[in-house]
């Protein structure tokens, strides 16, 4: 369930551990040539970067890996906040769903998106957006959940390679939405 409200406003957000996911875009920083995306409402179940993942997926047989920032400018998303490590194991995706803290929470929100069209045979996760703002909110990505009044704009480019660092000895599809 989606809560409202704000974890930690005001307050440093007490947990420092590292669980060594992460999904990167790495780029110089020069100018150059981007993807200019712009969404003014939602017309179907998709999220604004599964709707471009899935553009990709059908119409590049290849993989390919995209990364940018984009900014939800007005409306509303489903975030979510980890609460810190699990002191047991989470063997479900209701495990981790009961586990991390969902918030509904106010744009502008300020992402950053990593997304691949198609695993490459690398267990990746295709899509893993954060974001933050000036107002205090933020969190992992989930949806918009104001498709009527939401709008998007995004910068994307496209990645060179793809790599995969310490893949692990065993896998599992919990926890990818």
């Amino acid at each position: 369930s989606t809560q409202s409200g704000h974890y930690g406003r005001g307050k440093k957000y007490p947990h420092n551990e590292f669980g060594l996911l992460g999904n990167l875009f790495l780029c110089r920083g020069q100018p150059g040539k981007v993807i200019h995306v712009t969404a003014k409402f939602r017309t179907g179940s998709l999220n604004f970067i599964s709707c471009l993942n899935r553009g990709l997926a059908e119409d590049i047989p290849d993989p390919v890996a995209v990364g940018g920032t984009f900014l939800l400018t007005n409306g509303k998303a489903k975030l979510h906040v980890m609460p810190g490590f699990s002191s047991c194991p989470l063997n479900s995706d209701d495990d981790v769903n009961n586990w991390l803290r969902f918030f509904e929470m106010s744009g502008p929100l300020t992402h950053t998106s990593v997304f691949v069209s198609k695993d490459p045979g690398l267990d990746l996760r295709l899509e893993h957006s954060h974001c933050f703002s000036e107002h205090g909110e933020g969190g992992h990505y989930h949806y918009d959940t104001t498709p009527d009044t939401v709008c998007y704009e995004g910068y994307f480019n496209l990645a060179d390679s793809i790599f995969r660092v310490d893949p692990p000895s065993e896998t599992h599809m919990i926890g990818r939405d």
